[in-house]
């Protein structure tokens, strides 16, 4: 919860200094070096959640940096699990002659 405090900090000082996008992700990445996207996203659904962050401008940067990095490839994923089609999902269809 800590380090997740840590990031949610960084996110909303960034965001309050203007930041937006990749250079809102470095500043939090420079703050908090060890922080993943899962991470990140993580952190800034805690300050969307927040009832004292009211500033739409922030939230608004903010909720982009989350569904940017929600739709990122992964980078926390092991390749082979994603790029692994489900043998299960193979097994219902039906072969073409």
């Amino acid at each position: 919860m800590k380090e997740k405090k840590r990031v949610y900090e960084a996110l909303v000082d960034g965001a309050m200094e203007g930041l937006t996008d990749e250079a809102l992700y470095d500043f939090v990445k420079a703050r908090c070096p060890k922080a993943t996207s899962k991470k990140i996203v993580r952190a800034s659904l805690l300050a969307l959640m927040d009832p004292h962050l009211r500033d739409r401008n922030i939230l608004d940067v903010i909720y982009a940096l989350a569904i940017k990095h929600r739709l990122d490839d992964g980078e926390d994923e092991e390749p082979d699990e994603r790029a692994q089609p489900s043998q299960a999902a193979n097994q219902n269809l039906p072969q073409l002659s």
